[in-house]
């Protein structure tokens, strides 16, 4: 029995529907191709890192933060003296980006996120400098290390750790009641004594409040502040007047007679002194001559003895003087 040439309903719906997939899995592809830039005309550029943790053959290469190709080739370079040269990256850029990657370009390695995938980000240049060609080598600029920052976050979470133990045990010490502070939160006769110290501060606070006292009459009475400010009115009065040419202490401060007078018998005493010091004359003789002295000084022995003979027997000395008629 021959079976019928013609379509039945249900093969047709069959086409359509796999007719309608696979026109879905082109569109999806394009579209795919489209966001990952797959069907893009590139060019290959190079870079040389000391180390790429994270970084795969496939990864991405973004331009300003954009996508803008992907990491073909990730290559180990002969072991020599450089160590900033240890890796080659082989660089699938988009053409369309061509004119952003410039000799001033820095690249670098970059996580999407904090604990994201690497990437190889390159900063658009300048139009200082000409455009890389293929085959041309992208500057690196230094990457920062998420180890080293991780390192000193570990420590920071160490000393803060080490803060929150001595803070426990500050603040134990506390509800313990030792020290100052402890005693201050726990000893109640402390606490009653510091009240009983304030309850006297306000009730002195209060009568130097009162206008009967002498503190308060300070405060409150302007009797005080009016003398007082009479007193500056004559201090500053009386300053002014000797700061004048007027009156004794105006002459004292601005006249220089009295000072090239006083400069004058202090040279006349200076020379006096000098003469004096050399045994110049009369009095310099007295101060100076030792045989001068000591004549004056029997002289007076003599003098002194004679004195005491006549106290003793004036009448030798005066007979024959005093006659009786």
């Amino acid at each position: 029995m021959k079976r019928s040439a013609r379509l039945t309903w249900d093969q047709l719906r069959v086409g359509l529907v796999i007719v309608f997939a696979t026109a879905i899995i082109g569109i999806a592809i394009l579209k795919l191709g489209q966001a990952a830039n797959l069907f893009a005309k590139r060019y290959e550029l190079f870079a040389y890192l000391p180390e790429a943790s994270g970084l795969k053959e496939g990864g991405s290469v973004m331009v300003a933060g954009q996508l803008a190709g992907t990491v073909s080739k990730i290559e180990f370079l002969p072991v020599d003296l450089d160590t900033t040269r240890n890796l080659k990256l082989t660089l699938s850029v988009d053409e369309n980006v061509r004119e952003q990657i410039r000799r001033d370009s820095k690249g670098t390695l970059k996580t999407l996120g904090l604990l994201g995938d690497k990437v190889f980000d390159i900063t658009p240049g300048t139009p200082r400098t000409p455009a890389l060609a293929a085959g041309d080598t992208v500057a690196i600029k230094p990457a920062l290390d998420y180890e080293a920052v991780i390192a000193q976050a570990s420590g920071a979470v160490t000393d803060m750790v080490a803060l929150t133990k001595d803070m426990r045990a500050i603040t134990g010490g506390i509800v313990k009641g030792q020290g100052t502070m402890g005693q201050l939160l726990t000893n109640r006769a402390l606490y009653d004594q510091l009240n009983s110290t304030l309850s006297r501060a306000n009730l002195m606070l209060a009568s130097f409040q009162n206008p009967n006292g002498s503190i308060g009459r300070m405060l409150n009475d302007p009797t005080l502040y009016n003398r007082l400010t009479n007193v500056i009115g004559s201090t500053d009065s009386l300053i002014m007047s000797i700061n004048g040419n007027k009156g004794t202490a105006g002459m004292l401060l601005r006249d220089t007679t009295l000072y090239h007078n006083m400069v004058g018998i202090t040279t006349g005493a200076d020379s006096l002194m000098r003469s004096l010091s050399s045994g110049k004359g009369s009095v310099g003789k007295l101060l100076s001559d030792q045989v001068l002295y000591d004549q004056l000084t029997k002289l007076v022995n003599d003098l002194s003895a004679v004195l005491a003979d006549v106290k003793r027997d004036p009448g030798r000395y005066t007979k024959g003087i005093v006659k009786i008629f």
